[in-house]
């Protein structure tokens, strides 16, 4: 292997033949000849010293070099095309915001933030990706991302750069259907003895404090599901087949929308919302905003 700085049009080269499954469907897509393409890829190949490819049958695969290559490639050249996208809209006066959302964080919360930053004088343009909270912190030490809104603070002593921003927090409440909240409202919280929940799984931070708080009661409730996506626990909270947490500041929301009424108040357990960013102090100007709104008491209730 030689120390050349690598040969980026070769490697992108190698990108879309390793995307397309053949050098014939590369070739198509750039434009050019077959030969080309299998040239240019073997001088690839020449110059890292291992094979990328090998051939099955008529389809190529990838060898273990070449799924390590592909993984550095798609970090390229996705950046490379949000790249593009960013400095097309550069002269255009939108602001570009793209956001990480924790699949815990409830989707009614990451709207209502969201919303402020819709609401500016001047337009922006929302990039929304949603995943796994070590995902997202990664995704966001490589700038890929502008903050992360989430309901959990990083861990400290952590070695990403990256801090945590408490935008607030809200007492939570129990919620259901119609049929369920009439049948467990009164005497709460003793009435939820065996009643069905819905509860978020064991490594979402806001579940060892709804087990604590069952233990403080001595309430035993019969778990029907655990979901770690909060959106799939509200949409089975939805049809009726059990009882779930919300943040208080959503009940109106809630109700609106997933037809839920209140069964009781927990202020026991609190959930908290958090931006985080690159910086110790938020230099985007849509963060900026939702971070100031919120501080207003814009989240009612919170």
């Amino acid at each position: 292997m030689t120390n050349n700085p690598t040969n980026f049009r070769h490697l992108y080269y190698f990108w879309v033949v390793a995307k397309e499954g053949s050098i014939t469907r590369a070739a198509e897509r750039l434009g050019l000849a077959i030969q080309t393409v299998s040239t240019q890829l073997a001088q690839l190949e020449q110059s890292i010293g291992k094979a990328l490819f090998t051939q099955q049958g008529r389809r190529l695969t990838l060898t273990e070099a070449g799924r390590l290559a592909l993984s550095y490639a798609d970090q390229i050249f996705l950046l490379g095309e949000q790249m593009q996208e960013a400095l097309a809209e550069a002269g255009s006066g939108r602001t570009r915001l793209t956001v990480g959302i924790s699949d815990s964080l409830p989707k009614l919360t990451a709207y209502r933030l969201l919303e402020i930053a819709t609401q500016l004088p001047h337009p922006v343009r929302l990039v929304c990706y949603e995943g796994g909270f070590d995902e997202l912190l990664a995704d966001l030490a490589l700038h890929r991302l502008d903050v992360v809104l989430t309901d959990r603070a990083v861990p400290s002593g952590t070695l990403l750069r990256v801090f945590s921003h408490q935008l607030a927090d809200s007492e939570m409440i129990v919620a259901g259907v119609p049929q369920l909240a009439g049948a467990y409202r009164a005497g709460f919280p003793q009435s939820l003895d065996n009643a069905p929940f819905l509860l978020p799984t064991r490594n979402n931070a806001l579940r060892g404090k709804i087990d604590e708080w069952f233990e403080s009661h001595g309430v035993r409730p019969d778990v029907v599901g655990e979901f770690e996506d909060n959106a799939l626990l509200n949409t089975f909270g939805r049809r009726g087949l059990g009882l779930f947490f919300a943040p208080s500041a959503l009940a109106h929301d809630i109700e609106e929308q997933f037809g839920a009424l209140l069964v009781g108040r927990v202020p026991q357990v609190r959930e908290h919302f958090y931006a985080v960013s690159n910086e110790r102090k938020i230099k985007h100007p849509a963060v900026e905003a939702i971070l100031s709104a919120v501080h207003q008491g814009v989240l009612a209730g919170t």
